[in-house]
């Protein structure tokens, strides 16, 4: 357990030998906008660490030296909360990353496989996943903790090296670096506020509606992030919901609303939400965002998108690569509507070849499906 600085310094100065190092980290949210670290494990093929960043003075600055050099691969599993953790923290994004639950799916393994499947399909090995969800800011850590969270980097050398190996064998490794170069973009842990309502589930469609909830989600997102609590402690989504609706330009509006407790209107947040309400509300129409642009699927198309499904899934089984990495449903309804001119993922790179072509032949006509021996399969029609 790693407690100073001089000793984590020395630690990353070995790990940086290595070709790679598995990463993985404990953290709380519960009560926090951002992430707690409470723990962070390191693995290369000789050494093994445990560091613990809640020690009295400890600099975490050896660390994020190593995250950030380009020699050492940087090995994690589901690691965008991990990444959302070292971006805030040390303002970095490691570089170079391999996710092995994306090189996992790429490799047959299923939609999002977890840590202990993947160990257990991998290794044969049963991870004791019982400490998951303990108090990993309490102090001192039992051993069944640390030994829990020593078990997320050990075992991850030998997934990784299995699945790189069966990348370079099946020629599939590039797949896997445009999917990393997503993880690897800032714009991925550091959404603007002024973008805060676009993660929103709102069926609102009005420009007005959704001005006022472009402000109110915003102000929150501030708000939350300057007390460093959930945004669910500054608003709940069904009162922004209700605010863009109802539009209060007043305290006394806004204390009329169902969703907003009593007294709450009369406090510097209910002030600030009256402000952000009027601020949407003077925007010139032009300036009003409008509601992001679904695929209308005509009569008809719907059929399309069916057909489309059973091929993803063909496809899937056929090379072992999981439906939901190739394409979404919003893909094929853009496929089933708009063709070759849909800009998706689907239609580009590996996954054109892998499956966007034939998908494309399958609703121009020139490739059938067809039930044969108990299956489906498709087929390419001559002419």
């Amino acid at each position: 357990m790693i407690e100073t600085t001089a000793a984590l310094a020395d630690a990353c100065r070995t790990l940086a030998k290595s070709e790679f190092v598995t990463v993985d980290t404990e953290f709380l949210r519960e009560t926090t906008f951002w992430p707690e670290l409470c723990l962070i494990q390191m693995a290369s093929p000789d050494l093994e660490v445990i560091v613990d960043p809640l020690a009295k003075g400890l600099d975490l600055k050896p660390f994020f030296e190593l995250m950030a050099d380009t020699n050492v691969v940087k090995v994690f599993h589901a690691a965008r909360q991990d990444l959302e953790i070292i971006y805030h923290l040390g303002k970095l994004i490691p570089h170079p990353i391999f996710d092995t639950q994306v090189a996992a799916m790429v490799c047959g393994f299923g939609d999002s496989v977890s840590y202990d499947q993947l160990v257990q399909r991998t290794k044969n090995v049963q991870i004791d996943k019982s400490s998951r969800f303990t108090d990993w800011s309490r102090r001192p850590l039992t051993e069944k903790q640390l030994e829990y969270a020593l078990a997320d980097v050990t075992h991850l050398r030998d997934v990784y090296l299995s699945l790189k190996e069966k990348l370079e064998q099946e020629g599939r490794a590039t797949w896997v670096s445009e999917e990393m170069a997503i993880l690897e973009s800032p714009e991925t842990y550091d959404m603007h506020p002024d973008d805060a309502w676009l993660r929103l589930k709102s069926r609102l469609r009005k420009p007005q509606e959704l001005a006022v909830l472009k402000f109110v989600a915003a102000w929150r997102e501030r708000e939350a992030r300057g007390r460093n609590v959930p945004r669910s402690r500054v608003l709940k989504d069904d009162a922004i919901y209700e605010i863009a609706q109802q539009q209060p330009k007043d305290t006394e509006a806004l204390g009329r609303l169902r969703t907003i407790p009593k007294g709450w209107e009369r406090s510097s947040s209910g002030s600030a939400i009256i402000e952000s309400v009027n601020a949407a509300l003077a925007l010139p129409k032009t300036e009003m965002p409008h509601a992001p642009k679904h695929v209308h699927t005509p009569e008809g198309a719907q059929a399309a998108v069916e057909l489309l499904k059973v091929l993803l899934r063909l496809t899937s089984e056929k090379h072992g690569v999981a439906a939901k990495v190739i394409a979404n449903s919003d893909d094929l309804d853009k496929i089933a509507v708009e063709g070759d001119k849909a800009e998706v993922a689907a239609l580009h790179g590996w996954r054109r070849e892998l499956f966007g072509d034939a998908a494309l032949k399958l609703i121009s006509g020139s490739v059938a499906l067809r039930f044969v021996d108990k299956k489906v399969e498709a087929v390419e029609l001559e002419g």
